[in-house]
């Protein structure tokens, strides 16, 4: 499977870069950047026909700012990506107590270690601590 998502349009093989949704109650048709994830009701189009598209008689077309070239990654997601693999390698260090004495960290189910700023979980949802409080 190719990462590239493709244009909706039949026999349309370009690379998309917006994508289009409806809102019937409205009868408006939005037309935006490309969406994070491929939904199931909305249509990922290519630069071509996301010009050329056309709403029905009574509808109305909201046209959002569509980036004009590839996204690319910035200084601080290179450096936050670079952090977050640093963190990754470093072993785990024990938590140190009142008295000053490392105690070891509680394992989380599933046999990893705990978070210190983790205070619950649900399923894949954390809800973690504020770094200031």
């Amino acid at each position: 499977m190719s990462p590239v998502r493709r244009c909706s349009r039949t026999a349309c093989g370009r690379a998309a870069v917006a994508t289009l949704t409806y809102v019937y109650a409205d009868s408006t048709a939005v037309l935006g950047p490309l969406a994070t994830y491929a939904e199931p009701h909305c249509y990922d189009l290519c630069t071509e026909h996301s010009e050329r598209l056309t709403a029905p008689r009574g509808w109305e077309v909201v046209r959002l700012a569509v980036p004009s070239g590839p996204a690319r990654p910035s200084s601080d997601d290179l450096e936050a990506l670079a952090n977050a693999v640093r963190e990754a390698a470093r072993p785990p260090r024990a938590a140190a107590d009142g008295d000053g004495v490392a105690a070891p960290r509680a394992a989380a189910p599933g046999g990893r270690d705990a978070d210190p700023m983790e205070v619950a979980r649900r399923a894949h949802l954390r809800v973690l601590r504020s770094p200031e409080g």
